[in-house]
């Protein structure tokens, strides 16, 4: 299953929004990210497009940094009322999580504050496998891979820490950028599955912006 974090705006890239729709069925989730984060105000190009994702029945997710958990917890809850309330949302994001067991208490209490907001789904974007256990039992999916191509397809495929054999591969993701343009999806899922995660993106997107791009062949 793919998680789509696509931060294009649909009013620019309506074909691509409209991809995304009909590739439903491949679909965990997208993630919405209007102004990283939902913006001053709402933006009616975003809110359709989520319209559009959730007739589809595709989780509709809203995108929040917590600066590796430096943002206040109200800035953070903030955002995620922000996102129910202009775009529906059914889920939320939470980039750039911190990975230390010092910070599992500030996450425990975001993941309350955003089931009590509405969130169905709620993602911890580590980028590496957190160093508790705990977060796991917070989050329905801990994104535990964020980076380039080279680094994932390199990396050791057995480095893997001893709890996360205690969970199905479905809640963990891996997300990849700047995805060579000749390498095969199926290669790409085969790699994640591999190293025990069943859901993932890779884009051949790079630079400070890589999730400018779909996954190929959407």
């Amino acid at each position: 299953m793919l998680l789509v974090p696509y931060y294009e705006h649909p009013a620019e890239q309506p074909a691509a929004w409209a991809a995304l729709v009909r590739a439903a069925d491949r679909l965990h989730s997208v993630v919405v990210n209007p102004a990283n984060g939902p913006g001053d105000a709402p933006d009616a190009a975003f809110a359709a497009a989520a319209a559009r994702l959730r007739d589809a029945g595709v989780a509709v997710l809203g995108y929040v940094d917590t600066d590796y958990g430096r943002r206040p917890h109200a800035d953070v809850v903030q955002e995620l009322l922000r996102h129910r309330d202009w775009y529906a949302t059914d889920g939320a994001f939470l980039d750039q999580a911190a990975a230390g067991a010092e910070c599992l208490p500030h996450y425990r209490r975001l993941a309350v504050a955003a089931r009590a907001a509405g969130a169905r789904t709620l993602v911890l974007n580590h980028g590496t496998h957190p160093h508790h256990p705990g977060f796991a039992e917070i989050a329905d999916l801990l994104v535990t891979f964020e980076g380039p191509w080279e680094v994932y397809r390199d990396a050791a495929a057995g480095a893997l820490p001893e709890w996360t054999a205690g969970h199905p591969a479905t809640r963990f993701c891996h997300l990849v950028h700047g995805v060579p343009p000749g390498t095969a999806p199926a290669a790409v899922s085969a790699l994640a599955a591999a190293r025990h995660a069943g859901v993932h993106c890779a884009v051949s997107g790079t630079g400070a912006h890589p999730w400018r791009t779909l996954p190929r062949g959407m």
